[in-house]
């Protein structure tokens, strides 16, 4: 199978799974496609190389999330302001509008970092291990970015507790 077959086909099977964890960094549809989008032009350059070495979704993973990270750190030295005006929600099939936005909500107030870490954790079911190399820093960075942020979220988002009750 040629290379460019073989990139079609891992993009084909993992652009919604790529597109929700980029959806859950940003909070924006369309800066989660935008991001996609970068992360799979570098990739596709590498591609060979990348799908030789075996599963190439840690790779794939650690794009994007540096990716985000490169996007945050670029956008706060120009960062334009901006209403605040809500998204239109895609709800997937059996999921609840209001939880969706609120769990949307609650992770806009974490910072880059916590919010990968989380997203990577609970939301892609990632171990620790396996996050740590995604983000490309140690087992216990990921811990306590982990704790950082659940704490962080106890604090702001008290309402998440409301929606974990009511399930």
């Amino acid at each position: 199978m040629a290379a460019e077959d073989s990139f079609r086909d891992y993009v084909a099977a993992r652009l919604v799974g790529l597109s929700r964890a980029a959806y859950l960094l940003t909070g924006d549809r369309h800066l989660a496609e935008d991001l996609v989008q970068q992360a799979l032009v570098q990739v596709a350059s590498r591609w060979e190389k990348i799908s030789a070495g075996g599963d190439p979704d840690p790779y794939v993973r650690r794009v994007l999330y540096h990716q985000h990270v490169s996007w945050w750190r670029w956008r706060r030295l120009v960062d334009r302001p901006h209403a605040d005006l809500p998204e239109t929600a895609v709800a997937d099939r059996g999921r609840d509008v209001d939880t969706e936005l609120t769990v949307r909500q609650a992770l806009r107030r974490l910072t880059p970092k916590q919010r990968a870490v989380l997203v990577l954790r609970y939301f892609e079911d990632l171990t620790e291990a396996q996050t740590a190399e995604v983000l490309g820093c140690s087992v216990g960075t990921v811990k306590s970015n982990t704790r950082d942020a659940l704490a962080r979220l106890r604090t702001t988002a008290p309402e998440l507790a409301d929606l974990r009750e009511a399930r």
